[in-house]
């Protein structure tokens, strides 16, 4: 999927459908936009699209050029009815096809249905098998077909008429622009309940809506459009508005830069606890990682048998070993020494290849208790917590959690399948009550803060679906906040970045048999590109603006950049 805006602009919010639905609300009752002008507005804009490519696949066939619309009784189907008229203005030969019987059309869908019919094209209800035939063949040989049958609201898997258009248009080989919404994806979730519009490309109106981002939904959508349709931008760009998209200017403006004259000392401390017998592996990469994303000095604190092991290969990582349980994990007696080497530290990452044990038990419980220093928990530490995140409220230090769904239901005792339906509120809820910021791992990785704002990652791939990719995370996310980042925008941005260089992976060696080894030797250049070419990340990534180019951000500008800090509530 690829996300591009019209005229420049780019929307780093992203709106559930309420919110949509309550940003036209207020541009209709505060700003007087009269409700036609906002569907005039959107019909324009698919045709437009349509236009484009149809003109783009084939410069439109031999002769006429041809599109077939298939229009629901709602506002939808208002949009796309106003398509209708701009195509044929262009002259575009245009077949429009009603779900169901034209007597339930009603509202501003209703005049634009009779305008359309007063310009003397024919609309037709799909109310018998004639009617059905006529569409199947119009469809044959469209260049383009509009699927303006469900909008935002719906909810479900679609049945009747509405299914059976859906499933005529998914079986066509013609290219689909979806209006707002495919067809059978929610707008909220992404769910896919049944019947679903696969679309070449989907104009959605204001801003993205949360479901077009999120998988299974996320598939549907091809390219995605979004046009601002004459919305007041104090709507958009609200406060109001708590899911955005990260962007790379976002980050770069997050992500610290080495001062000429510093050394290794300035550039923050990781301790990493973290291995037990047979999982060497996972301290050695969350270990390396933190180095990767730029920590000066990074100390693995781990049983004395993963220590020996780990000295051999980890020649830039400071090793303490400590004693070790029979089964070999981190004994509870080495308790009072992780806690000193944590007080020395600028951030710790606990949990790769821990192993649970009482013993590891009693090293997460003191780091949360009585730790000063910011901490990322990740895998098997997560475990540990499993049915009492409320207790993180406790915490001494800022914390940071990197579940992923298994990992997450065990935090909450939820079902994977129930979190997996709504990742978004999974992480504001565990954020809310666990008083840590939340990184929910996986396809488009959500990262919640307590206060409720929640951040959708569109950097990364399904080859990073590997053993290490998370202990790499949890790394980098601390490392960042080793320099300083505060833990909110170490999260996000140690998302982004380790997204960012699964990506540049997957360009080199392919997405299969892609190793998490593959993401951690391209973290510093997705750490380059990020601060130095910021601008030109919109080119490769699933979030890009036509003209964005012409927006350079300033490079000397290092802070939180105004649209953070207005994204994160802080004054």
């Amino acid at each position: 999927m690829l996300l591009r805006f019209q005229w420049g602009v780019v929307a780093t919010r992203v709106a559930t459908p309420d919110e949509s639905r309550r940003i036209d609300r207020d541009a209709i009752e505060l700003y007087k936009i009269d409700g036609i002008v906002l569907m005039e507005n959107a019909g324009a804009a698919v045709a437009r699209v349509a236009v484009e490519i149809g003109a783009e696949r084939s410069g439109w066939s031999a002769g006429r050029p041809s599109v077939c619309i298939f229009a629901g009784k709602g506002n939808n189907g208002g949009d796309g009815f106003v398509a209708a008229r701009h195509l044929v203005g262009c002259g575009v030969d245009v077949s429009v096809y009603v779900t169901g019987s034209l007597d339930g059309i009603s509202g501003d869908a209703r005049t634009n249905l009779d305008i359309l019919r007063n310009m003397g094209v024919d609309v037709v209800g799909l109310t018998c098998e004639e009617a059905w035939s006529a569409a199947a063949d119009d469809l044959a040989v469209a260049d383009v077909a509009i699927d303006a049958i469900l909008g935002t609201g719906a909810k479900g898997a679609p049945c009747g008429e509405p299914a059976r258009a859906i499933s005529m248009m998914s079986k066509s080989p013609v290219p689909i622009v979806a209006v707002d919404v495919p067809s059978g994806v929610d707008a909220g979730s992404g769910a896919v309940a049944g019947a679903c519009v696969t679309a070449h490309t989907t104009v959605t109106f204001g801003l993205p809506k949360t479901g077009l981002l999120m998988y299974p939904g996320a598939a549907h959508v091809g390219y995605l459009l979004v046009d601002r349709i004459g919305l007041p931008p104090a709507l958009t760009d609200s406060p109001k508005i708590k899911t955005c998209i990260v962007c790379p200017d976002d980050v770069s403006a997050a992500l610290p830069q080495r001062r000429p004259d510093a050394h290794k000392g300035d550039c923050g401390r990781v301790l990493v606890v973290a291995g037990s017998r047979g999982m060497v592996g996972a301290a050695a990469l969350a270990s390396m990682a933190a180095l990767r994303a730029g920590a000066g000095l990074v100390y693995l604190a781990a049983p004395e048998g993963v220590a020996a092991q780990a000295c051999a290969g980890l020649t830039e990582v400071i090793v303490r070993p400590l004693p070790e349980t029979s089964s070999g994990s981190i004994a509870g007696i080495a308790v009072d020494r992780v806690l000193d080497e944590a007080a020395k530290c600028d951030a710790v990452v606990v949990g790769p290849g821990l192993t649970c044990s009482d013993d590891s038990r009693l090293i997460v419980e003191a780091l949360i208790a009585e730790g000063q220093t910011p901490m990322v928990i990740d895998a098997d530490a997560l475990n540990l917590l499993s049915g009492r995140v409320d207790t993180l409220q406790r915490a001494s230090a800022p914390v940071v959690l990197t579940p992923h769904p298994g990992e997450m239901s065990r935090l909450v005792e939820a079902g994977v399948e129930e979190i997996n339906a709504d990742r978004l509120e999974w992480a504001r809820r565990v954020a809310h009550r666990s008083g840590a910021v939340v990184a929910l791992k996986g396809a488009r990785t959500v990262t919640a803060t307590p206060d409720g704002i929640a951040y959708l990652n569109l950097t990364g791939n399904s080859g990073m679906a590997t053993a290490g990719s998370g202990d790499v995370l949890a790394g980098v996310i601390g490392s960042l906040m080793a320099q300083g980042v505060p833990p909110q925008w170490a999260a996000v941005s140690g998302v982004y970045l380790h997204g960012l260089a699964g990506d540049y992976a997957a360009r080199e060696v392919g997405l299969h048999g892609m190793v998490a080894g593959d993401i951690l030797l391209r973290i510093p250049k997705a750490y380059h590109d990020i601060v130095e070419e910021s601008a030109g990340l919109w080119d490769m990534m699933s979030v890009r603006s036509a003209q964005y180019k012409k927006k350079v951000v300033n490079p000397a500008a290092r802070g939180l950049s105004a649209r953070n800090e207005a994204n994160v509530g802080r004054s």
